[in-house]
This record gives C-alpha cells, sequence and structure tokens, in this order.
C-alpha cells in the first residue's frame, strides 16, 4: 500500500524541495549560494513586466533575501554559463544540462517563420547566420541593419508584427541553432550561435530512445524541485505533454526516483520524489512573485495550499478582485496573505497599493509582512514604504510598517 501523508507533510515536503521552508542565509549570498538554489528548483520563468522587478530576480529574494542581482547576470551572460534561455514553463533561464532534452520537446512553431516565402526565409537565415559566425552578440535590430534588410514596417499583423529577421532569428532560436547569449537593459535578446554559448553540449538526437530518455531527466527534475505531485504538476514545471510525462513518471516509479503516496484531500495520484526531505517545521517567511515555481501549478496550490490565486495584469482594472502585480505571502507553512505591489523608483518607495489577508491568517501576519515589505524595498534600493488603505489588511500593515521604519532590522 502507498504511504499516507498529511496535508501539512505534504506541504512541508514542497517547501523543502522549493528551499522555502526555513529561514534565509545569515551572511552575505555569494554566488554559488544563488547557484545552489537554481540548481534545486531547476529553472525561473522570464517576464517582461518590471513592476517591482524583473520575475527571475524575485525567486530569489525569496530565497535568499538581499543579494546582488549581477550575479544572474553572470550566469547568464558569461562563460561557462550556468543558466541559459529557452523555453520551459514560457520563456525561462534554465539549467544548460535540460537544453538539448528540451530541444526534444518544446516546438512552438507559432512565431511565422514557416508563413514566410521559402525563398526569403533561406535569405534571410543564410545572412543571420554568416553574421553571427562572426560577430558578437545581436539583438534582432542590430542585425536587421548589419544585414541590410529593409521591409514595410507592418502595424496590424500576426506575430506581433516582428518583421522577417526576428522571425527568422525566434525559429532559430527554437530549433537550438541560436541562443540568447544575454538581454539589454530593454530586456532584448541578444542573439548568438547556440554553439558559442554551449559548446560543451551535443544537438540533436542520439537514437530511438533519445527523447524518452530526455523526458525521464525532465520529469525527474520537475519532480525534485517540486518534492511531491501529480503527473500534471511534473509534466507543467517545464511544459512538457502530459501522456509523455505520465510515462515518464510510471519508469521512475519503477527506477525508485518516485514512490507513490497518498495525501487526504488530494484527489489525484500523488508521488513523492526519492530525494525529498520531510523537515519538522517549517519556518520561512517569503513574498512570492506571480511567476514563482512554488505557484506555477494553479490546481496543485489550492490543493496544497487552499489558495486560490490568478495574475489579474490582463483583467480590466475595474474588474480586478485584489490588484494588478499581487504576489502572495508565504509565512511558515501557509499562505496567509497576498499583495498588490509596485517600485515607484522616481520617488523612492515600495507602494502597497492593496494588502489582504487570508481566511485563518495568523495574528502575526501584519508583523511579519512589513519585515518582508521593508526587507524587499532595501534589496530594491528604495528608501520608503507607502500603504495605500486598501484592503482588509491595510491598517495593521501600515502601523506595522510604520514600527519597521522607526526601528528598522
Amino acid at each position: 500500500m502507498p504511504a499516507t501523508l498529511s496535508l501539512d507533510q505534504a506541504r512541508r515536503i514542497a517547501l523543502a524541495a522549493q528551499g522555502l521552508d526555513k529561514g534565509r542565509p545569515a551572511g552575505p549570498v555569494t554566488s554559488r549560494t544563488v547557484g545552489r538554489t537554481f540548481a534545486r528548483i531547476q529553472l525561473v520563468q522570464i517576464d517582461s513586466v518590471n513592476v517591482v522587478s524583473r520575475s527571475h530576480f524575485l525567486p530569489f529574494f525569496s530565497r535568499l533575501g538581499n543579494y546582488d542581482r549581477t550575479i544572474l547576470q553572470r550566469m547568464s551572460a558569461v562563460n561557462p554559463r550556468r543558466m541559459v534561455e529557452y523555453w520551459a514553463h514560457e520563456a525561462s533561464y534554465i539549467r544548460p544540462e535540460h537544453y538539448a532534452d528540451l530541444l526534444l520537446w518544446q516546438k512552438r512553431t507559432w512565431v511565422g517563420a514557416s508563413r514566410m516565402d521559402p525563398g526569403l526565409r533561406a535569405d534571410i537565415t543564410g545572412r543571420i547566420l554568416d553574421t553571427l559566425a562572426r560577430s558578437r552578440p545581436l539583438t534582432a535590430a542590430e542585425l536587421t541593419a548589419r544585414i541590410g534588410h529593409v521591409e514595410e514596417t507592418q502595424t496590424a499583423n500576426w506575430g506581433w508584427n516582428w518583421n522577417a529577421v526576428k522571425r527568422v532569428l525566434e525559429h532559430l532560436f527554437e530549433d537550438g541553432t541560436v541562443c540568447a547569449a544575454s538581454r539589454t537593459e530593454q530586456f532584448e535578446r541578444r542573439y548568438t550561435l547556440a554553439a558559442k554559448v554551449l559548446p560543451q553540449l551535443s544537438f540533436g538526437e542520439t537514437g530511438a530512445d533519445a527523447p524518452a530518455e530526455a523526458m525521464h531527466r525532465l520529469i525527474d527534475a520537475a519532480a525534485q524541485a517540486h518534492g511531491i505531485g501529480t503527473v500534471r504538476c511534473f509534466a507543467d514545471y517545464f511544459r512538457t505533454p502530459v501522456k509523455a510525462a505520465a510515462d515518464a513518471v510510471a519508469h521512475l516509479v519503477q527506477q525508485g526516483r518516485l514512490e507513490p503516496v497518498t495525501v487526504p484531500g488530494w484527489d489525484r495520484a500523488v508521488f513523492r520524489h526519492a530525494d525529498a526531505t520531510l523537515p519538522r517545521r517549517a519556518t520561512g517567511r517569503a513574498l512570492l512573485s506571480p511567476f514563482d515555481s512554488l505557484v506555477f501549478e494553479r490546481r496543485r496550490l489550492e490543493e496544497l495550499f487552499g489558495f486560490h490565486y490568478r495574475i489579474e495584469i490582463y483583467t480590466p482594472e475595474h474588474k480586478r478582485r485584489y490588484g494588478y502585480y499581487v504576489l502572495p505571502f508565504l509565512l511558515r507553512d501557509r499562505i496567509v496573505a497576498r499583495v498588490d505591489l509596485k517600485a515607484d523608483r522616481k520617488a523612492g518607495k515600495l507602494l502597497v497599493r492593496s494588502s489582504f489577508a487570508e481566511p485563518g491568517a495568523p495574528p502575526d501576519t501584519a508583523v511579519e509582512l512589513a519585515a518582508e515589505i521593508r526587507l524587499m524595498a532595501d534589496w530594491l534600493g528604495l528608501p520608503d514604504v507607502e500603504v495605500f488603505p486598501v484592503g482588509d489588511l491595510a491598517g495593521g500593515l501600515a502601523r506595522a510598517v510604520r514600527t519597521e521604519s522607526d526601528y528598522p532590522l
């Protein structure tokens, strides 16, 4: 019979797997510390929204506190790279060892190169590859100018109005011919040949079993990052097909890498990774990015934490329930509140535009949240915190923030 775990135990396993079960490091955060955290969570999602900070910076703050963001820039832009950009859970920084495996499973042909005139596409492809072989990494705009491509600007067309060079580049990015060497301050990709970014990797299938073996590795990594979960949880981590993920789970159970378990209240088949630990208690505290890997799979989030969460960025303002850029607040082994944050860099303030407590939130929620917000403001280089009078937690949070300001950590 499968082992039975309580929901509390399942939560602690999940938090430990994500590095969120305990307090942050007491000393300075080094590049080695950041690297270990990235190895634990396997990937971080990239998003252009910069309301608080770029989304890939936030998971490291959640787990490590005040750290130097240039560490991530070095990890992703300087050889030998410890993180590389590719499609996974949407656009993500992934560990280099997963790159070749994802090439076998991540095929996103919607970018539009397939709709181009074949002759034009072949010509632009040849000129792009020839230029990148001889040049530093270039953005799509720089490549367009470098190869002398000119076309009429599109204002209402498919492909986000990308020109032909950008569409070809994205196709080459998908098939592993080119990589993103880095990003500009405006968050544009700088492209170069994949062999320059990952010279140690061999690309392409090595045999009939290659896709299945790649899926085994990806699901094993996803299960390690989750600690405990369902087939759909593991498939969602790298956005791989559910059926292939189910086959990989069955294989990993046979290999002893996954163990079937039962969790009362979790009405699906659940598996625990062989390396997953079960801490006796959780003592962590963290504001979580809307794109944090703990909250990737919304159904899992509800089943484990009883927390219903939706990003309202694309919801019309008058229909939003909690706000534009809402971060869940994890305290010990529960998600106890949510806050809508905005970094007002010009005014030097971290704005708390709304704050709501979850049902049953403990009495110290406002005090702990105030300390976390103050820590985030310090990390962002913002001297002040302003709490708007919106939400049932706002009054208590405002008082606690004032106390934090009077008695800084």
